[in-house]
């Protein structure tokens, strides 16, 4: 998936990777409960993410099912901001992060720790 995830259709993929396979109508009973979305508004989002590729539709039911995990959304928001705010430089997002925020110095030790397995 290249396409951004907007919020709205991650609140719909939320359901779907804590909840696992589930019907439109109980992801939109769901998210009436949390965030007061009305059923033709739920509905909208799932197929505009089924338009996306980012759920399958399964019959019989409109059974909704994730064809992407949360990692790879993750990865694909991470890979995108990081291209349209620094320019694809992760030193640069490294760099503005460690200017913007004292570390610890058990964050420190954590952060090289990560950049040796890297390695």
């Amino acid at each position: 998936m290249e396409e951004k995830l907007f919020d709205s259709e991650r609140k719909v993929m939320e359901v779907i990777w804590e909840e696992g396979d589930m019907t439109a109508k109980e992801i939109s009973l769901i998210l009436n409960e949390k965030i007061g979305w009305n059923k033709n508004t739920t509905y909208t989002v799932i197929k505009k993410c089924i338009q996306k590729g980012l759920i399958e539709r399964l019959e019989p039911g409109f059974l909704c099912r994730a064809r992407i995990t949360k990692e790879q959304a993750i990865e694909n928001d991470t890979d995108e901001f990081v291209n349209r705010v620094f320019g694809g430089s992760v030193p640069l997002l490294f760099s503005a992060l460690l200017q913007q925020k004292k570390m610890s110095k058990e964050e420190i030790k954590k952060l090289k720790q990560m950049i040796d397995e890297m390695e």
